[in-house]
This record gives structure tokens, C-alpha cells and sequence, in this order.
């Protein structure tokens, strides 16, 4: 059975022996299992060379930063991001909002639905599109994501304090660029 291995934390930039050991195992971990030998293209050395592992890794522990923030207000990071969306660009079929926060269908659905059910959002048939779904935020919506903007806040500074405010700027940027890049999937 898999369990999920908690990301020990590096002290600045020297890695914790819990941090080296972690990553031993995740090393382990990413392996050709028929092979049995590291995962190496290029002359990559291995899975801490791994773009993807290297960004879900940051992507959860950002994530899970947020979330104490906003857990408050009964909200986590996604949730809080797609009240945000609707509130800046208006309804939004689902299709639409999934393209736009880089998701598929069935995960936005998944985090659509606690919202819907607290009152946040309302999924309607759409009024240009009789066969595609509607999201609006609601009163109540809109109610909760200005309540969470305390906390999202109070997250942007100590991320910005901790990480530096020019590497911040300079990390979100290239993370649009990443987002926005046709990768040119097989």
C-alpha cells in the first residue's frame, strides 16, 4: 500500500540529512521497475533532476501553506482560486473555468461540488448554450472569498518573506511561462 511521505524541510540551502533521506527514497521510488535502473535521459542523474516531481513537489507544499490560511474560513487553496476566478471574470461555463485554471473537467467537478452544496456557486444550464453548464458565484460566494482574502494575504506575505520578494515575482513569472507553454503532448 502506498503512503504518502512527508517532505522534510530544508534549513536554507543546505539539505537536512531527513532532507537527503527523503529524497534517497523518492529516488527509489522513481525507478524503471521492469529495468530496475534510475530514471536517466539526457544525462539527467536522476529523479531530483525529474521537472515534474521537482514542481508537484513545490506545487503541495505551496498548496499546503495556503491552506492553513484559508482553512479558517472553510476554504482550501483550490476552492478559494475558483471563487477568485468567478469573481474577476463572471460566470463561467465548466469548461471554460477548467481551461482556465489549467484542470480537467472531473477535478474541477470534484471542487465544484462542496461549493455548491455550501451555497458558494450555482451550476446552471447555460444561457448562450442550452447543453453546457453555467458556474456563478453567489452572494454567499462572494461573501466567503472577501472573508479569505485576510488570509490569502497574510500567505502572499510570509510566502514573499520567506522566499524573497524579487525571486517571488521572478517564480510566478516563469510559472505563467510554464503554464502557457505548448508542451506538444503525444
Amino acid at each position: 500500500m502506498f503512503r504518502a511521505l512527508p517532505v522534510p524541510v530544508r534549513v536554507a540551502s543546505v539539505p537536512t540529512p531527513a532532507y537527503l533521506e527523503h529524497m534517497r527514497v523518492i529516488g527509489r521510488m522513481c525507478t524503471d521497475v521492469k529495468m530496475s535502473t534510475p530514471i536517466s535521459t539526457d544525462g539527467l542523474s536522476g529523479p531530483s533532476d525529474c521537472n515534474c516531481l521537482a514542481v508537484r513537489q513545490a506545487a503541495r507544499h505551496v498548496t499546503q501553506f495556503y491552506d492553513q490560511f484559508l482553512a479558517p474560513i472553510g476554504l482550501r487553496t483550490t476552492q478559494f482560486s475558483i471563487l477568485a476566478k468567478l469573481r474577476r471574470l463572471g460566470p463561467m461555463t465548466i469548461n471554460a473555468l477548467a481551461a482556465d485554471l489549467v484542470m480537467d473537467r472531473t477535478t474541477l467537478g470534484r471542487n465544484l461540488l462542496p461549493l455548491e452544496r455550501d451555497g458558494l456557486i450555482t451550476v446552471e444550464t447555460g444561457r448562450r448554450d442550452r447543453r453546457s453548464k453555467e458556474v456563478r458565484l453567489t452572494e454567499a460566494g462572494a461573501t466567503r472569498f472577501r472573508a479569505g482574502i485576510k488570509g490569502w494575504t497574510q500567505a502572499q506575505k510570509q510566502f514573499a518573506a520567506a522566499f524573497g520578494a524579487e525571486r517571488t515575482v521572478e517564480l510566478r513569472t516563469l510559472l505563467h511561462a510554464v503554464a502557457a507553454t505548448e508542451l506538444g503532448f503525444p
